[in-house]
């Protein structure tokens, strides 16, 4: 008996230290991460800043370490072994991180950065120990600045539920897109009454809130549907109890700064009665007892250097490609005159004063035409050398801003136009003035030689043209006309200057 009593008093120095020298490396690894991804940390960072809908971005890394730390007892247990076969799924990262960097898709590249640290750990702990973090892990991923997109859907449908509610109600309502008009004054559905704050917050909550009180990934699973549809549901519901008191109280309650507090005080009692409910079902988990150490040999250890060296080189290469793949920001020589378009002459004069708004490109030019009676205006944004703040495809590249006072978008689709034995796509959009005038507009991007509507499809371009070492020259066109004039001028002025046009950006990309 006495000469088996060492054995467990060995074991346990041997994991402790197992797991010293795999912590220390993966500390040291994903700091290195975070490093040489700084500008990315560093986009995401600023955005929880300045954007309420994102602030909770600040205290998804603690509550990850905290759930991490919860499970302590459990991996103990488990021996630290190395894994190479995450480093495929690092390497697919990583490479998802440059293509995000190098065509500025911030959600791309954050999305890439998030799974390169989750993916550190099967890498230098193993999968048995990274399955046991599943849900920690994943937790990290709300910390990603992601779902602006669904803004303009989810604010079609407050407005949709809000004039169907005042019908309901017997308020005569007359609408025009986002804005709706009732006896006691105007309304509008703006970026804030999205709900999308209340969205992403009570998904990440509700997410959080499933993973403790429930086992069952049935209830888990349903959980976090209800924390979805309730605050969209809710927010319907606030919008037009808003608008309602409003109208009952001759527009003294419920708008200016009382219209915020009142949605977030309704907001926060449906998410507590939410929560307050969801607890009737709580299930009590059992914790697992600790497991014993086991004896651990000097055989796993042997490749968590070879590992460390592995995933030093892997981690460093997506930055370094990308510097050298990079173009120096340089400044381009403006375009003096006007494109000679034939069949229509240049025009000093405009005859609208509506201008798209966006970052600035390194080149634009804006020009008027006119041929006969007809008149049209084209724009020419081109960008070279793109950045955080002078991106082509960027959400601050809009046509108009939903706050803006003197325009309105009154719809959006898509268009195919005939053009010389091919077809070009363009984005067409309504617009109308304040002052009542009211333009067609078509916008459409050349990237490298390719044309396209799709701002998606124009990030791949230019993802792939940098890859193939030709740059990342984008251009924006966005042509307009009065809507009265638009559907004679417009396709006869894409004929006339796409020639023109298409010489013009070749000439520009050869002369960089």
């Amino acid at each position: 008996m006495n000469a088996l009593t060492p054995t467990p008093m060995l074991a346990r120095p041997a994991a402790g230290g197992a797991w010293r020298r795999s912590l220390v490396l993966l500390i040291v690894l994903q700091l290195g991460l975070l490093l040489a991804y700084h500008d990315t940390v560093a986009g995401m960072l600023a955005i929880w800043s300045r954007s309420e809908t994102f602030t909770h971005g600040f205290l998804v890394p603690p509550l990850s370490l905290w759930l991490i730390w919860r499970q302590r007892a459990q991996l103990r247990g488990l021996p630290p072994r190395p894994s190479w076969a995450a480093l495929p799924l690092l390497a697919l990262a990583g490479f998802a991180w440059l293509l995000g960097a190098l065509t500025s898709t911030n959600v791309l590249a954050q999305f890439a950065l998030v799974f390169s640290l989750i993916l550190t750990v099967p890498a230098v702990l193993g999968w048995p120990i990274a399955r046991q973090l599943a849900f920690p892990l994943g937790f990290l991923l709300f910390a990603v600045p992601f779902g602006e997109f669904v803004i303009p859907t989810l604010m079609a449908w407050t407005a949709d539920f809000t004039v169907l509610g005042l019908r309901f109600s017997g308020v005569p309502v007359y609408r025009e897109g986002l804005e709706f008009v009732i006896p006691s004054g105007k309304w509008s559905v703006v970026e804030a009454c999205s709900g999308v704050r209340y969205l992403i917050a009570s998904l990440m909550v509700g997410t959080l809130f499933a993973y403790l009180n429930y086992v069952s990934l049935k209830r888990r699973l349903v959980f976090v549907l209800v924390a979805a549809l309730v605050p969209i549901l809710a927010n319907w519901v606030r919008a037009y109890l808003i608008v309602m008191l409003g109208h009952w109280s001759g527009n003294t309650l419920a708008v200016g700064v009382d219209h915020l507090i009142y949605g977030w005080l309704f907001f926060g009692i449906v998410i507590l009665a939410m929560f307050w409910i969801g607890a009737r079902w709580q299930e009590n988990p059992s914790e697992p007892a600790a497991q014993a150490a086991p004896v651990l040999t000097d055989a796993p250890q042997l490749r968590l250097w070879p590992m460390a060296s592995a995933l030093a080189l892997l981690l460093a290469l997506w930055p370094v490609w990308r510097m050298q793949i990079t173009q120096p920001a340089a400044a381009m020589a403006p375009l003096t005159e006007a494109l000679a378009v034939p069949g229509w002459t240049a025009r000093n004069a405009a005859f609208t004063a509506w201008q798209a708004q966006g970052d600035t490109p390194a080149l634009q030019a804006r020009w008027h035409y006119q041929a006969d009676a007809q008149q049209v205006g084209l724009d020419l944004a081109y960008f070279r050398a793109q950045g955080e703040y002078r991106k082509a495809i960027s959400s601050r590249n809009v046509l108009v801003h939903q706050d803006d006072k003197q325009w309105k978008s009154l719809s959006q689709s898509g268009r195919v136009l005939p053009l010389m034995g091919a077809e070009l796509k363009v984005q067409e959009a309504q617009l109308q003035a304040a002052s009542g005038q009211q333009l067609q507009v078509w916008r459409w991007y050349w990237v490298a030689g390719r044309w396209t509507d799709s701002p998606r499809l124009a990030r791949a371009y230019t993802a792939w043209s940098q890859l193939s070492g030709q740059g990342d020259d984008t251009a924006v066109l966005t042509l307009f006309a009065e809507r009265a004039q638009a559907e004679a001028a417009m396709p006869a002025f894409v004929q006339a200057v796409f020639p023109v046009l298409t010489a013009q950006l070749n000439s520009l990309k050869e002369a960089q």
